[in-house]
């Protein structure tokens, strides 16, 4: 299985400090060898990274970690391959436009019969399960909302509803962003933190690596961080449900959506 690290923030912030301790995952603390990528949304703009070789020796991750890009939406994933080789064609995070926004997306999982899920506005460059279940999410999303919906309820509640029918072909975890709002869903695993005022020390599992978020921060930041699994092993993490949809915006929760199966 993959992982996922996603961040949300009121003010534009690094991620230096979790991504210090993911990278380690990809083939050093763990097993995901296959490739590793990363997005930012920077004031209206957005940047990506993404490499198909283990983020533990890359020179790429490297340089994310001395270069503190700051953003208010980060998307992270590295790779144990399933389905589709290892290339770059393959390696998360996705993305694709809708209404004049860069759509960004990353999963954890792996779907059985995901071929028949029918294409219509964007096609998959690649070959895995991951990308194909993403153009289909956003095809139906788009046939659903052709504008972007005045009210954004309707659509948060289609969004649970198309994740519910992934999640039904096998594991399905997602983080989702136009650069606004994060969406996080649940099918086995993801756990969330938010750090806000006061703010204290936190120390990484992966990596002897120590910060005081004090020194970093002002008394209004507000600063989420969504993870497959904690890490750190000194703070409170609150894992969420199977059939759990999160909608964060500024680095706090607007929306829960629970499955009623």
């Amino acid at each position: 299985m993959c992982e996922l690290l996603g961040m949300s923030a009121n003010v534009p912030t690094d991620i230096c400090f979790s991504f210090a301790g993911f990278l380690h995952r990809g083939g050093g603390t763990g097993p995901h060898r296959d490739g590793w990528g990363i997005a930012f949304y920077e004031e209206g703009g957005y940047r990506e990274f993404r490499d198909p070789h283990p983020s533990v020796g890359s020179p790429i991750a490297r340089l994310i970690c001395d270069y503190p890009i700051k953003s208010n939406v980060v998307i992270s994933h590295i790779r144990q391959a399933n389905v589709g080789g290892v290339r770059l064609a393959n390696t998360h995070p996705f993305t694709r436009e809708m209404w004049g926004r860069p759509w960004c997306y990353a999963h954890n999982g792996q779907l059985s019969d995901w071929q028949p899920l029918p294409l219509g506005f964007y096609t998959p460059v690649g070959t895995t399960d991951s990308e194909h279940a993403f153009c289909w999410l956003m095809s139906e999303l788009r046939q659903a909302f052709p504008a972007p919906p005045v009210k954004q309820a309707p659509f948060w509640k289609t969004l649970h509803a198309l994740c519910e029918q992934l999640r039904e072909l096998g594991v399905f975890n997602l983080l989702l962003s136009d650069g606004t709002y994060l969406y996080t869903y649940c099918s086995t695993k993801l756990a969330h933190i938010t750090r806000a005022a006061p703010f204290g020390e936190a120390e990484l599992s992966d990596a002897e690596l120590t910060v005081n978020f004090a020194e970093h921060t002002t008394p209004e930041d507000v600063v989420s961080v969504i993870a497959t699994e904690p890490l750190t092993h000194n703070e409170q993490w609150y894992r969420m449900q199977p059939g759990e949809l999160l909608v964060w915006r500024d680095g706090e929760i607007q929306a829960r959506y629970l499955s009623q199966a």
